[in-house]
């Protein structure tokens, strides 16, 4: 029997407070990543923010989910300056280049989510819009005003891509929280637009899963959402000799 894959999940850093989960520095993120990945077949385990464990780590592991977060990559990685409402966190920036290089050396599966997706594309030559109502005025609410767990806009699933073939749907139904997006996608393949055009999926063409989104599919919001996790999962299940594994 095969068994069940480990899946790192790169976690959030709060700077804790008197008012905080803790006085100091600590790790969070939202339990439904880990809940939705163990439906899915997986062993969720996160990952910290230590750029010089990412090899060490990434060897142990079947798959690399980069998450999502309040916060954005440093402009200055795809030849930009900072943007008034662009917010970082380098730490956390360093350690998921650090973990997105060693699993493409391993030739592990990724999933990026939201924030996930943008640091794919620049992990892959491309580039974000720093602020979308100022760089890509559109119809469409990126933040959405309604709860992240409702849709906020439909996505179109390029057919032939590796998002088509995971989710078996041309449409989906998805949320939406977020003030950056994708404006150049680098060497990685579009397989995903919102109404307004903004690329909301992306993937490479190498045969290995990795695919970035822009929404959550955490929140199960549409069918595609399981039948996504579960592409990933078997990906990652298949991509570890299983006599290493065991």
């Amino acid at each position: 029997m095969t068994r069940a894959p480990l899946i790192g999940l790169t976690l959030d850093i709060e700077p804790g407070g008197p008012r905080a989960f803790s006085r100091f520095p600590y790790h969070a993120l939202r339990q439904n990543y880990f809940s939705a990945l163990a439906t899915a077949g997986a062993l969720p385990v996160g990952l910290p923010h230590e750029p010089a464990l990412a090899a060490p780590l990434i060897e142990r592991l079947d798959g690399l989910v980069v998450t999502g977060g309040a916060f954005d990559p440093d402009p200055a990685l795809y030849g930009e300056a900072l943007h008034p409402r662009t917010t970082l966190k380098p730490g956390r920036t360093d350690a998921e280049l650090a973990f997105l290089a060693a699993a493409r050396d391993r030739g592990l599966p990724v999933l990026g989510i939201c924030g996930g997706m943008q640091l794919m594309a620049i992990a892959w030559g491309g580039a974000l819009f720093q602020h979308l109502p100022e760089h890509a005025p559109g119809p469409i609410a990126h933040e959405q005003p309604n709860p992240r767990d409702e849709a906020g806009h439909d996505v179109t699933i390029l057919p032939g891509t590796l998002l088509s073939r995971c989710t078996c749907a041309t449409k989906m139904r998805v949320n939406s929280s977020h003030h950056q997006g994708v404006r150049d996608a680098g060497s990685l393949i579009i397989s995903a637009r919102a109404p307004d055009g903004l690329i909301e999926a992306i993937e490479t063409d190498d045969g290995i899963f990795r695919l970035g989104v822009q929404w959550h599919p955490e929140f199960a919001i549409d069918p595609g959402d399981a039948r996504l996790l579960a592409g990933f999962i078997d990906a990652a299940r298949h991509a570890t000799p299983q006599d290493r594994r065991t």
